[in-house]
């Protein structure tokens, strides 16, 4: 498999970020606590300052796990983005282009992966979760998870919408009659997904490249042709 550099590089950054915050919370936690302590222990009292002092302990606390859950967030998407983009590396061949972490100057967020295959155009939304997983049409629900109100399925769509406007704006590719499909794909193995009519493809990784390459009509597109394609898509990243 090809691939082509449009990488955003968001969620690396995200995640890289909200470690950093998430260390220097966790450093001024243990510097105020450290003061007090030193203070305490050199005037052998236990004043109402100490007692501020440690109130103040709260505030890179509570930053701390916040910062925290954000860096888990993050985290697990990025290495779902990575899993996706090396088990694909390892089975589609070079006919197949992959650009991954693509971020159109039009905005809506990032695009995790877009696969150019002999048979279509592949718009993939990565979900790294775990757990209990249920998709009715495009409403997702995740056990334990209270106000739950995220749609891959509505969000690859969107995408692929945005993908294909691209091809339709172009007057070299709106004649070759190019198609776009989203996919949502899990990453987590083990994740437990019901299924009850989704709107759009939901698929395991390990699924995923048997897919890619069994689709498509009797219209095949060359390298050259994925290439071009590959280049109109680029040109709009931000």
């Amino acid at each position: 498999m090809r691939k082509i550099k449009a990488s955003s590089n968001y969620l690396k950054n995200q995640t890289r970020k909200n470690l950093a915050k998430a260390t220097l919370c966790i450093l001024i936690l243990f510097g105020l606590l450290f003061a007090v302590l030193y203070r305490a222990i050199t005037t052998l009292s236990w004043d109402l300052l100490n007692w501020i002092g440690l109130a103040f302990l709260i505030v890179p606390l509570v930053a701390f796990y916040y910062y925290l859950r954000k860096y888990r967030i993050f985290n697990g998407g990025w290495t779902g983005e990575k899993q996706v983009a090396q088990h694909l590396n390892k089975t589609l061949n070079d006919d197949y282009y992959l650009i991954n972490d693509l971020y159109l100057r039009e905005g809506g967020g990032d695009i995790d992966h877009v696969v150019l295959a002999p048979g279509g155009i592949f718009v993939l939304e990565t979900k790294n979760w775990s757990g209990n997983v249920t998709c009715s049409g495009d409403e997702w629900q995740r056990r334990g998870k209270r106000n739950f109100n995220s749609s891959p399925s509505r969000q690859v769509k969107r995408n692929a919408q945005k993908i294909q406007h691209i091809i339709d704006c172009s007057q070299t590719l709106r004649s070759m009659g190019i198609w776009v499909e989203g996919i949502v794909v899990l990453t987590n193995r083990s994740a437990s997904v019901q299924l009850n009519n989704p709107a759009v493809p939901i698929l395991k990784l390990q699924q995923l490249p048997e897919y890619i390459s069994s689709k498509g009509g009797s219209r095949r597109f060359s390298r050259d042709q994925l290439e071009a394609i590959a280049k109109e898509i680029t040109k709009q990243k931000a």
